[in-house]
């Protein structure tokens, strides 16, 4: 059975109100998570009225090699970890326990299937609506969610709202843009600074610090030294 920390409302409390829970999905690597995840996440919740964000790590993605990611269970655990103390989000492995590569549009499929009645938006950077139409059967991802895209100030407004407008007029897709002033902080550079021995404070919650210190995680070595640029 998924494991999925879940708060807030029961589903038929949403149904009592008249309307749809809206639920935001913001999946990825978290290799690791960062404040920049966080600041996104909730901004997303606040600007679009979200009840929850469900937060899912990666398993295996087709689009990285697996030797250039943390192991899925320990990635999950800094992302537990992270969101620790928010009511408004929640965990799920349900890509974490997938044999196999993972993709986007089954994971929205078992999703959509397990919460019929669920609205789900699915947060992502701007630049991701430039590449999502090779993704997978990009036709289900459309159908089944709608799409936040978080914008940068420095973002080409006209070359954006002409991808959207394609998006919308080709899968029928559902686009909204999130305002959002980027923090200048990576997950790579998060990786480069403690192979280096330098502080990640206030990068990364410090929950997550310890959890990394703890384990000995990102630790300068030959192997990480080659994957730290990804």
């Amino acid at each position: 059975m998924e494991n999925k920390e879940k708060s807030g409302c029961a589903l038929g409390t949403y149904e009592s109100r008249g309307r749809k829970k809206k639920t935001g999905i913001m999946g990825g690597t978290f290799n690791p998570i960062h404040v920049g995840h966080l600041l996104l996440a909730e901004n997303a919740r606040d600007s679009f009225g979200l009840d929850e964000i469900l937060f899912i790590p990666s398993g295996r993605s087709y689009m990285k090699q697996e030797a250039e990611i943390l192991d899925r269970r320990e990635r999950y655990e800094m992302t537990s970890l992270a969101i620790e103390g928010n009511p408004a989000f929640s965990i799920s492995d349900i890509e974490v326990r997938r044999k196999g590569n993972t993709y986007t549009c089954d994971t929205l499929s078992r999703l959509k299937a397990s919460e019929p009645e669920t609205e789900f938006y699915f947060i992502v950077g701007a630049d991701s609506l430039f590449s999502m139409e090779t993704w997978r059967e990009p036709e289900r991802i459309f159908r089944d969610c709608v799409v936040l895209a978080a914008v940068r100030d420095d973002k080409d407004s006209d070359k954006l709202q002409g991808q959207i407008s394609y998006l919308e007029e080709k899968f029928n897709a559902r686009i909204y843009q999130i305002t959002f002033k980027e923090i200048d902080i990576s997950s790579t550079d998060i990786r480069m600074r403690l192979a280096n021995g330098q502080s990640i404070r206030y990068m990364v919650p410090d929950k997550v610090i310890s959890y990394i210190e703890e384990h000995h995680l990102y630790r300068e070595d030959a192997t990480w030294r080659r994957n730290l640029q990804t």
